[in-house]
Parts: C-alpha cells; sequence; structure tokens
C-alpha cells in the first residue's frame, strides 16, 4: 500500500490590501482635512471678528470694525504655508516627509493659537478710534466679538490634524517618484515604447515627432 504524499503546503501571502487601504484612507482623509481647514481659515479670517464703539468730537460716536486680517494675519500666512506643505508631502521621501508633515501640524496648531489669542485681541479697533479721532489714546467701547475666530481655530484644527496624520502614516503614501523607483531605474525609450499602445492616435503622433516609423513593429 503506496502512500499518499503530503500535499505541498504553500505559505501565506501577506495581504496588502488592508495596508494599502489604510494607507489610502489616511491620505485621503489628511488631504481632506487640510485643504478644507486651510479653506476655512483663508475665508474666516477674512471676516469681522469684533465691533466696537468709538466716541469722536463733532461727529459723536461711531461703530468700527475689524476683521480677522487685521487684528492678526497669522491664520492666513500659516493656512498657506499648510497648503505648500501638503503638496511637497508628496514630493519628498523619508526624513523629508517627516519634516514637511511637521511643518504641516505646526502651521495648524500656530494657526489655532493665533485665532483664539485674536479673538479677545481689541487693539486694531483701538487704532482706528485713535486714527478717526486724532487722539492716540482714544480707545473703544462696548466691544462685541463674533464666532470667527473660533471658526477659523476650527478649520487651524483641521489642518493640526491633517498634519499628525501624514506624521503617523506619512511613510506609507505613494510619492510622485514612486513608480519610478518601484520598477527600479529609468525605463529605456523601448520599454516605454512598449509600454503604450501604438494605436492610439496621439501616440502615433508622437512617434512621427520622433522620426521613428510607429507602422513598424519593433
Amino acid at each position: 500500500m503506496s502512500a499518499v504524499p503530503p500535499t505541498p503546503q504553500t505559505p501565506d501571502e501577506p495581504a496588502p490590501t488592508a495596508a494599502g487601504g489604510g494607507g489610502r484612507r489616511s491620505l485621503a482623509a489628511a488631504l481632506l482635512l487640510g485643504a478644507v481647514g486651510a479653506t476655512v481659515v483663508l475665508i474666516s479670517s477674512g471676516q469681522i471678528w469684533t465691533s466696537g464703539v468709538a466716541t469722536v468730537a463733532g461727529i459723536g460716536t461711531k461703530t468700527l470694525d475689524a476683521d480677522g486680517q487685521a487684528i492678526t494675519g497669522a491664520p492666513a500666512a500659516l493656512a498657506i504655508v499648510a497648503l505648500a506643505a501638503l503638496v511637497a508631502v508628496f514630493a519628498v521621501r523619508r526624513a523629508g516627509r517627516v519634516l514637511v508633515s511637521a511643518l504641516l501640524a505646526l502651521s495648524g496648531a500656530g494657526a489655532v493659537a493665533a485665532s483664539l489669542f485674536g479673538a479677545g485681541d481689541h487693539a486694531a479697533l483701538d487704532a482706528q478710534a485713535a486714527k478717526l479721532s486724532g487722539d492716540v489714546a482714544a480707545t473703544v467701547t462696548g466691544l462685541t466679538r463674533t464666532a470667527w475666530p473660533y471658526v477659523t481655530a476650527s478649520g487651524a484644527l483641521l489642518i493640526l490634524v491633517a498634519g499628525l496624520l501624514a506624521l503617523r502614516f506619512g511613510g506609507k503614501w505613494p510619492g510622485m517618484g514612486g513608480r519610478y523607483e518601484r520598477e527600479g531605474g529609468p525605463r529605456t525609450r523601448a520599454q516605454a515604447r512598449r509600454a503604450v499602445d501604438p494605436e492610439r492616435p496621439e501616440e502615433l503622433w508622437k512617434a512621427l515627432d520622433r522620426g521613428e516609423d510607429p507602422t513598424r513593429e519593433g
């Protein structure tokens, strides 16, 4: 009675789909949060943050308004830095990506702090009152604060979260040169010609521009 040979066991293959899916999800989340957060900061920092009443001789009382840009330009400037970092994070790898991700997170944190500190600042209104009255010691009264500084801080918080996601998961994200590196080096012209569909009209025109015969099989 012959023994039945054992069935060869194949090693379990890793499931890259789960890891890749996690990387894609974190990438999509960071892009969405960073872009939305920067947009919110740029829009809300241009709204009226605080109002007050100044007493001017010969005019009486006058209501003055100050938007976020007049109070502090830091949130809008940091939002622009964050957008640049969000794009640059795909152009760099390894240590460079960590540094850019940290810059993205710090931009969000700085914008949060600047927005919250600016919510109670009335120096811009006092400057308007002094200019209007000609009295450098003039101040405003009856201060009214809007919710826009806190909306700005909320948008900045989204930028901060995007930066933290980039720091945590950025190593799994693809880069601009990812395909180049995976294939082990630059492709030759012959490999590039084989990689495209020669029947596509635009490829025929490109071949003719290079002085090649697109009807000749390589």
